[in-house]
């Protein structure tokens, strides 16, 4: 997808998709299908959101059709698949504004860069809005993250071999305890109470390789880390109990969640739910006409943040774009395998 330098005036679109997670990106394609041309705007340097961001080399079973699917794998995939819609992206601007204008069925769309755009349509898929890791606080944290303290993986195979310590009790470190037991020199997972936030089998799984000796697994909080010169050799581990014991590691991985932040989102008119934008079930509209939200950005009664609701939402939410640009246009549900016009914008035909 190409990528653009601001112009001097606003860029006239049909609509602006805030957001480059997997449920952005999927809305490029089912707008696309429609005929609808987006531009993309993301706060990260790169697409994918947090799939990219936080676990690009994370697994993925619930994707319809693949059995497996790491995270980054997902998203060039998705990029792969609206290639033949040449949305364009702009990477590394958040967008500040929101308004409308006119007869009030159009939006000015303003980035933290400057760049403006005059839309039909707004449709949000900014996951959980602006987002950081939460960070681990302990002495002599801050000054080795990026080098032996990470708040995600880059590159699994950078950490065989090596001594890790993971810390949290979510879905992110237990997925990574049981990839990288076996293949960690050593592992160690510290979480700070008995009961955890991940899926039971998760669980289940976990305490299993640490009765058969395979990681280390205590109850307790990272107090201290040791470093010998510049590199990372050991954390002291203040457990349960009140004692102390050291651990040797050469890396740490700090799966505590994120700080979810909406940012401008919050200042937009939008009915608000608990940190997420109140939408509809039919057409994924906000309390403002002519704005959408899809993916974990949204709420509604059942809501499921997965990425397969995420790409449901996405296509009931480009019929709703559709009716709302083009009120007088007679909609039609065509399909890929048999519609010429579909097939032609896929460029398949």
């Amino acid at each position: 997808m190409p990528e653009r330098a601001a112009p001097q005036g606003p860029i006239v679109t049909e609509s602006v998709i805030i957001g480059a997670g997997p449920c952005g990106l999927f809305q490029v394609f089912e707008l696309g299908l429609l005929g609808i041309k987006a531009h993309l705007i993301d706060t990260l340097k790169a697409p994918g959101g947090q799939c990219t961001e936080l676990y690009p080399d994370k697994p993925i079973y619930d994707i319809p059709a693949l059995p497996v699917c790491g995270a980054q794998e997902l998203v060039d995939r998705l990029i792969a698949q609206i290639r033949p819609f040449s949305a364009e992206l702009h990477l590394g601007e958040e967008v500040s504004e929101v308004r409308r204008i006119g007869d009030g069925r159009r939006f000015a769309v303003v980035t933290s860069q400057g760049t403006s755009f005059d839309a039909g349509a707004v449709i949000i898929a900014g996951g959980v809005g602006s987002f950081q890791p939460r960070r681990l606080l302990a002495e002599g944290a801050e000054a080795l993250e990026g080098r032996a303290v990470h708040y995600k993986v880059r590159r699994a195979e950078d950490l065989y071999g090596r001594r890790l310590l993971i810390l949290g009790g979510g879905d992110s470190a237990l997925d990574w305890t049981m990839s990288l037991a076996g293949r960690a020199g050593s592992l160690t997972l510290v979480h700070r109470r008995a009961e955890y936030r991940g899926a039971p089998a998760s669980v289940a799984r976990v305490r299993e390789l640490a009765a058969g000796g395979q990681i280390g697994l205590h109850e307790g909080v990272v107090q201290r880390l040791e470093v010998d010169g510049e590199r990372l050799v050991g954390a002291d581990l203040k457990l349960a109990d009140g004692s102390v014991t050291r651990i040797e590691c050469e890396q740490v991985l700090a799966f505590f969640g994120l700080h979810p932040k909406l940012g401008p989102i919050a200042s937009w008119g939008l009915g608000i739910d608990r940190k997420a934008i109140r939408v509809d079930t039919e057409k994924f509209q906000s309390s403002e006409p002519g704005i959408f939200a899809v993916g974990d950005i949204n709420t509604y009664p059942g809501k499921k943040k997965l990425i397969l609701s995420g790409f449901h939402e996405a296509a009931l939410a480009a019929f709703g774009v559709q009716a709302w640009l083009y009120p007088d246009k007679k909609q039609f549900l065509q399909y890929t395998t048999t519609s010429p016009i579909m097939q032609k914008r896929l460029g398949v035909s």
